[in-house]
């Protein structure tokens, strides 16, 4: 059986490629969920993973729901809505809180549409960069539902709340270039340099110290929904931390030395 998230390791920068070509990536059934959580694991788990790029296989990142497994009845609907509630619960919303588990950061590589769930499965990443092919549609009011997978909450974090409401309410299409304009990205390359970009930002955060990189991403998470004084206190337990590794001191002695530092993740 293909596997349906690949792992593939480059030094300290894992690349995680959703594998299901054929069908634009749909991310709604369990089996896929079940694939991107273990991937996830693994990376998390993994001593030399620094950070991780997610894209997609083929011509799109990720067509959110699988719509054939929603139309024939398979899907995350029951006829039961109780059944319906807890499908989401265990299944695809099982990803956010993943993703907002994780201390690793990703970089999502925007190769294509990534529509519905896969607009949200971008935002739960820490930073989108898209190729010019890239669309983005936060399209579950067309279908006559709702964001279930927690993109009410993940748009506005990204975009703000004018602008996710705009995109939620109509479900339009948004371009690479106007993703850009709003903030859904942070940059728009030639689809075939999408990766060497992607590549190039994940070099620039695995060459910082891999402890700090991981507090500041679980930081900057714990700040989307905490006070001012929850993040104070928490950031200077995480800084008290931080200044007794070996790479803090690492750092100032080959900033002083005006000489490349190494670091080892101590």
């Amino acid at each position: 059986m293909t596997d349906l998230v690949l792992y593939e390791a480059a030094g300290p920068i894992i690349t995680l490629t959703l594998n299901q070509p054929e069908l634009r990536n749909p991310v709604s059934d369990d089996d896929m969920v079940d694939a991107i959580l273990a991937a996830l694991t693994r990376l998390e788990r993994d001593p030399e993973a620094r950070v991780a790029i997610l894209t997609g296989a083929g011509s799109a990142f990720s067509s959110g729901g699988n719509l054939r497994k929603m139309v024939s009845g398979e899907g995350l609907a029951s006829p039961q809505p109780i059944q319906t509630r807890r499908n989401y619960l265990t299944g695809i919303q099982r990803l956010p809180r993943a993703f907002a588990a994780l201390e690793v950061p990703i970089v999502a590589a925007v190769n294509g549409p990534a529509i519905g769930a896969g607009c949200d499965l971008a935002c739960m990443c820490d930073v989108r960069i898209a190729g010019e092919s890239a669309k983005f549609a936060e399209s579950f009011v067309k279908l006559g539902i709702i964001p279930g997978d927690g993109g009410a909450w993940l748009l506005p974090h990204v975009v703000g709340h004018a602008k996710a409401a705009e995109m939620a309410l109509t479900g339009d299409m948004v371009d690479a270039a106007e993703a850009l304009r709003i903030g859904l990205v942070s940059r728009v390359v030639p689809d075939a340099e999408l990766m060497d970009a992607a590549r190039s930002i994940a070099g620039r955060i695995a060459a910082n110290p891999p402890q700090a990189v991981r507090m500041t991403r679980r930081l900057l998470w714990e700040a989307r929904g905490a006070t001012l004084e929850t993040v104070l206190q928490l950031s200077a337990a995480m800084q008290a931390l931080a200044h007794t590794t070996e790479d803090n001191r690492e750092a100032m002695a080959a900033f002083l030395e005006k000489r490349p530092p190494n670091f080892s993740g101590r």
